[in-house]
């Protein structure tokens, strides 16, 4: 398998809402919402950097496309993390998630690695940490 990820999927309740946080709150680059005229097709995707899209779809659609049954939600599950170049960085896309309609799990504060993070959680209760990490570019 060749380990490369193209597609982030997250499942929502409510497909507008969830829009309108990421395109018109955090200004992630999108068409909007297609695919509305078939069954469970209905779904929106987003630009981000180095070939990666987001999607939003509906929970239901996720499930009956997978064939899984309809699951509640679980933030503890899965995270996204979004990481910036200085700790000025961090609080600046807090406030801004914020200001868009996140919910802040844990405000952005030193962390034990020498950086700085935060959390905060989308209208689905997605998990995101926005963190500032010196030494990540070590990592290639």
């Amino acid at each position: 398998m060749n380990p490369h990820i193209t597609l982030v999927t997250l499942a929502v309740d409510d497909l507008e809402r969830a829009v309108a946080l990421y395109r018109d709150g955090l200004g992630l680059p999108t068409n909007g919402i297609v695919g509305a005229e078939i069954e469970n097709g209905a779904v929106a995707f987003f630009k981000l950097d180095s070939g990666l899209r987001l999607a939003l779809w509906p929970r239901k659609s996720l499930a009956a496309d997978a064939g899984v049954p309809l699951q509640p939600r679980s933030a503890s599950e899965f995270a996204l993390a979004h990481n910036v170049g200085s700790q000025r960085e961090v609080d600046a896309v807090m406030r801004e998630a914020e200001r868009a309609g996140a919910r802040i799990t844990k405000p952005a504060q030193p962390t034990s690695y020498g950086g700085h993070a935060g959390c905060f959680q989308d209208p689905d209760g997605h998990l995101w940490e926005v963190a500032f990490n010196p030494g990540l570019a070590s990592l290639g």
